[in-house]
This record gives structure tokens, sequence and C-alpha cells, in this order.
């Protein structure tokens, strides 16, 4: 869980000083810089970010690089300048497995909103696979932005056990009228009143995962996480 709470860390140090409410960077013409964690184990590929304009945001890629050559050999589904919100290569996060065929990445695409992405690496190419959800896990339903404008806060974290074998935490904020959403969760979930009127409820949820054949991704069955001390 150490790399959730160090997202939490970050995304409170964002809400509580604008002047850092973005992380950008500006891009020399040729420069692919490797995002943090960005080496995979086998010192043979790495993960790279690159973008232009003053801050960085426009055209911004991450790529699948070879190395020590650091040569550029495709770009990551998913990650562009329509749905990330930092562009400095640090804030952009690399868990690769031990044998490096798989690796997940993590931003933020909204000041509070962490996106994780999981990819199947295969011949030098970086295949996009089905993210595992353990919100979906326990409510049977996805959260849609346009629909469920309620979730204020939403930071997955995975860490490697195995080559295949993974852990997940899920942990996110929702402001809702009622606490039907809480009571829906059980022990996932956790109401608050608000002092403004309505009830913060969080979800927090880990769970053990594993990669099967085809890339297929098998969820253990979520249980209670961490619950945050929130007004």
């Amino acid at each position: 869980m150490p790399h959730r709470r160090a997202v939490l860390a970050l995304l409170l140090t964002f809400a509580l000083s604008p002047a850092f409410a973005t992380a950008e960077h500006k891009y020399g013409k040729a420069e692919y810089a490797i995002i943090l964690d960005g080496r995979a184990p086998n010192g043979k590929l790495s993960i790279a970010a690159h973008g232009e304009g003053e801050s960085g945001s426009d055209k911004f890629r991450l790529s699948l690089m070879a190395e020590p050559g650091h040569r550029r050999l495709m770009t990551l589904d998913n990650v562009n300048d329509d749905n990330i919100l930092d562009s400095a290569p640090d804030a952009f996060h690399a868990a690769w497995s031990a044998d490096s065929h798989y690796v997940a990445v993590t931003f933020r695409s909204e000041r509070h909103i962490v996106t994780l992405n999981l990819y199947a690496i295969e011949g030098g190419r970086a295949r996009l696979i089905d993210a595992p959800d353990l919100f979906r896990d326990a409510t049977g339903r996805t959260v849609d932005r346009v629909n469920d404008g309620d979730m204020r806060t939403s930071v997955p974290a995975l860490t490697w056990r195995a080559q295949q074998r993974f852990h997940l935490t899920d942990y996110r904020v929702f402001v809702e009228d009622d606490t039907a959403l809480a009571d829906r969760l059980g022990a996932l979930g956790k109401a608050s009143k608000r002092d403004g009127g309505g009830n913060t409820i969080q979800f927090s949820a880990e769970a053990d995962g594993e990669i099967l054949a085809g890339n297929r991704v098998r969820m253990g069955k979520p249980q209670p996480g961490k619950f945050e001390d929130v007004d």
C-alpha cells in the first residue's frame, strides 16, 4: 500500500498549493524522458514521456523505449494530451513485473483522479489489456465520469507479488445526498456527514490478482482497505 499512500500525499500537496496544480515540463525536440520507475528490470526497456509546447502537454505521449540505446519502439495506448493533467515525466509512475512482461502505468487524468493502465509487453510491443476495477467488482458497475460527477477522488495502485501476480488497492471518494452507496458497499464503504450538507462516501478495497493465459485478469474477492480521515 505504500504507493497509494504516496499518491494520496501528492494529491493533497497539489490540492493545497495552487502553484503546483499541474506538474509541467518543457521537452527538448528529441527528449524522451524516462518516467518514475520507468526502467524495466531486464534493463532492455523503459517507458518515456515526450510532449511539445511550453507546458509539454501538446501532442503528449508515452513511449516504449529500447535500452540502453534509448530507441523509441512504439506509442502507448490511452495516454495522450486528452486524458492527462500533468506533463512532467516524474508525474507518471510505472510498476513493472519482475520478468518485464507486464507494466502498470498510473497518472493523473484530473486533479484528484488517477488513471491506471495495464500493458502486456511482447516482442518489443506494449498491448493495453483490461485493467482490474475493484469498484466495478463490488458494485457491478463502472464509474461514468459524465453521470457520476460526484466522484471527487480515485486512486488505484498496483504492486507486483510475482511475475503474473499482483496486489491492487482502490480508494475513491464520492459526495452523495444520502448514504445509499455506502450501504451498498458494506465493509468496503464508509459514510460521514459533510459540514455543508450531504455525505462523503469513501470506497476502499484491496485484492490480489493474477494475469492468466490470453492476458485475462482474474481478481480475488475485494477486502476492506484503509480509510482516510475526511471532513
